[in-house]
């Protein structure tokens, strides 16, 4: 039992640390080191993504938003943003999980989460991952569109 307790904590261990990686490699160029994003182009992440999962369908969106990317016009505290997301589908169900955990946990994003916020999880990602037909990138925009958040 021990042995199982002690490989389970290094195994949440390991992905904590995943996730500044993940988002180093894949979202940093767009969304900057602070999670501030891009003027017009990219929106923040910081004290924005918060105020999305606190929305009934923001977990969805942004799960799918890293799987099937995302492109239109969106509004994301008090600014208009028309850039392109691609689609990050080739990282794994508990790479996506540990990105998006981490995005919702730094920079401060973690004392505006709501009290009953739970962790993305790697089973949220995959059911999302297996939908039939999987939304286009623009169908994703036109649902963030339709999320009214500050």
């Amino acid at each position: 039992m021990r042995i199982l307790f002690g490989l389970l904590t290094l195994f949440s261990l390991v992905l904590a640390q995943a996730g500044p990686q993940i988002y180093q490699q894949n979202c940093v160029f767009c969304h900057g080191e602070n999670g501030q994003g891009r003027v017009g182009a990219f929106p923040p992440l910081a004290a924005h993504t918060t105020e999305l999962v606190k929305t009934p369908e923001g977990r969805a969106h942004l799960i799918n938003s890293l799987l099937f990317g995302m492109q239109g016009p969106i509004r994301a505290r008090g600014n208009n943003y028309n850039g392109v997301m691609p689609a990050f589908g080739q990282l794994t169900d508990e790479q996506i999980a540990t990105v998006l955990n981490h995005i919702l946990n730094a920079w401060g994003n973690d004392r505006l989460l709501p009290r009953e916020h739970r962790p993305i999880s790697a089973a949220e990602v995959a059911s999302a991952r297996n939908v039939s037909p999987r939304p286009t990138p623009q169908q994703v925009g036109n649902n963030r569109a339709r999320i009214n958040v500050p």
